[in-house]
């Protein structure tokens, strides 16, 4: 006759693997499990997937029963895009879609649901109302505009807040965002390096990122001992029709531009519309570089060179960045890499 074997009371319920059991066969802490699980930054790469390959052959799934009662039943996160009331630029914005996208994804992955609202870049601490009414427990800005002290308000009333955007000088939120400066140096050295030498810079500096990217291409003009003409920074919006004010208002002023860096795919593509019906060849006679690498640029005519903006990767780190917040835990911001993609646009 067998005996029957006394249960482990540190063991859990019988027949479901617990994140403690999880915890101790990976020598962590049952915290670390969970921010691994959950794709936390705190958690280094090499940790979280040893982690995530012993869950998965231990057939591990997340415990979404116990999340929602943690969570007090609401996995809604709620994001945002900023506006601008002139302007008002559309969700249809392939940038938009792309970032909404890859957040879907995300936040599927986590078993969260998604709210997805604007407000009038002037306002941005309105982002706040679905959080203070209840409607969800977190909120993920896309783009800070030029309100950096309504956000830092927001986050000093310890308002759980993730934008995609730039480090700016006293901070007090998290930003989640590709290295700007790196991109506007990326794009103007190759421009330069194919033998352009007047580059116009397309995009509104007031904006943080777009500032960051006139950086970027000033210090690489620098570099070669070209001074950064300010007639050639030219003052844009990212709608549709910017690249053709933009090239109409090249023109006016009289600028004789062998190049054009524009900070959005979508300036640059409208940008060689432009160019072409006042007979300028691309890349022959005025070669041209966009920012983002949105699906179209490698569609367009002719395909686009630009800086391409890892927008899959930013959907997983806003996430992971704000469910640390959630949880009460710090969550720095994180710089992401930008690459140049190039194409027929800018080549010889």
């Amino acid at each position: 006759m067998s005996v029957p074997r006394k249960k482990d009371a540190a063991a859990g319920p019988p027949g479901r693997l617990q994140m403690a059991d999880i915890a101790r066969l990976a020598g962590v802490s049952t915290a670390t499990v969970s921010r691994a699980l959950n794709r936390s930054p705190l958690v280094n790469d090499e940790t979280r997937i040893r982690i995530e390959e012993l869950a998965r052959s231990l057939n591990y799934s997340i415990n979404v029963g116990a999340q929602n009662l943690r969570l007090q039943q609401n996995r809604t996160i709620g994001v945002i895009v900023p506006y601008d009331s002139a302007t008002r630029q559309h969700l249809s914005d392939p940038f938009f879609l792309s970032m909404l996208g890859s957040l879907a994804d995300a936040l599927t992955d986590q078993g969260f649901d998604m709210l997805v609202s604007r407000v009038d870049a002037e306002q941005l601490d309105a982002a706040a109302k679905p959080f203070d009414s209840g409607r969800v427990i977190g909120i993920i800005l896309i783009g800070q505009w030029r309100h950096h002290d309504q956000l830092n308000q927001l986050a000093a009333r310890n308002v759980p807040i993730v934008v995609w955007g730039v480090q700016l000088p006293r901070q007090l939120y998290c930003t989640i965002g590709g290295d700007n400066v790196a991109g506007g140096r990326l794009a103007t050295e190759h421009l330069i390096a194919g033998g352009r030498r007047h580059i116009a810079f397309f995009g509104d500096v007031r904006l943080p990122e777009v500032a960051q990217r006139y950086e970027g291409y000033a210090m690489a003009l620098a570099q070669h001992g070209l001074a950064p003409a300010p007639e050639f920074q030219i003052s844009t919006s990212f709608l549709p029709q910017g690249g053709t004010e933009a090239v109409q208002e090249m023109t006016r002023r009289g600028l004789d531009c062998d190049a054009i860096f524009a900070c959005s795919d979508l300036l640059a593509i409208t940008s060689i519309h432009a160019l072409r019906e006042r007979g300028l060849r691309i890349p022959q006679d005025i070669a041209v570089v966009g920012y983002d690498d949105i699906e179209l640029a490698a569609y367009c005519d002719p395909p686009l060179t630009t800086v391409r903006q890892p927008i899959q990767a930013a959907g997983h780190r806003l996430v992971a960045a704000l469910l640390a917040l959630i949880e009460g835990q710090p969550s720095p911001s994180q710089q992401l890499d930008t690459e140049l993609v190039c194409r027929a646009s800018s080549a010889v």
